[in-house]
């Protein structure tokens, strides 16, 4: 089987230094603004990002190690397959946001909604396309938890 090796292409620069301070949960907000910094080497594939309101992040949970299948979820309390959560302990620890790009400074985005910590190495950037209409999306166990925590219920 072929294997990648993968760089980063820059990092992140925001004030989260540790993984307690990311909100996590139902109804977590994420308001954290920093930067992210793309390696004067990238730059040129910077060009027209600018115009794009929202871009997506392809990072590495580089404080993560190890890898579970199957484990409890802190949204709501139950078991939940990997790759149907965020956890960072995945058999690839690489994750992805959906932040809002508030402006381009040469190689430097300004971001709003980061969820990751200061010098996260950064994999790939993408513009956010999303051409699924809201009424077709289904959100799985999360839409549930969301039911029941309107309700009150705690699980």
């Amino acid at each position: 089987m072929k294997e990648w090796k993968m760089r980063p292409i820059g990092y992140v620069r925001c004030s989260y230094s540790g993984t307690e301070q990311v909100p996590k949960g139902l109804g977590a907000k994420h308001t954290m603004e920093g930067t992210l910094e793309v390696f004067p080497e990238y730059e040129e594939g910077l060009q027209d990002i600018e115009g794009f309101s929202h871009i997506m992040v392809v990072w590495v949970f580089h404080h993560s190690a190890g890898y579970e299948l199957v484990g409890t979820n802190p949204t709501d309390g139950l078991v939940h397959g990997v790759f149907a959560t965020r956890s960072p302990r995945r058999p690839n620890p690489i994750a992805l946001t959906v932040v809002e790009l508030m402006e381009r400074q040469g190689n430097l985005l300004r971001l709003r909604g980061i969820d990751m910590l200061d010098g996260t190495p950064v994999l790939d950037i993408k513009p956010y396309m999303s051409s699924i209409p809201e009424k077709e999306l289904r959100r799985g166990w999360l839409q549930e938890a969301e039911k029941r925590k309107a309700n009150g219920c705690t699980s």
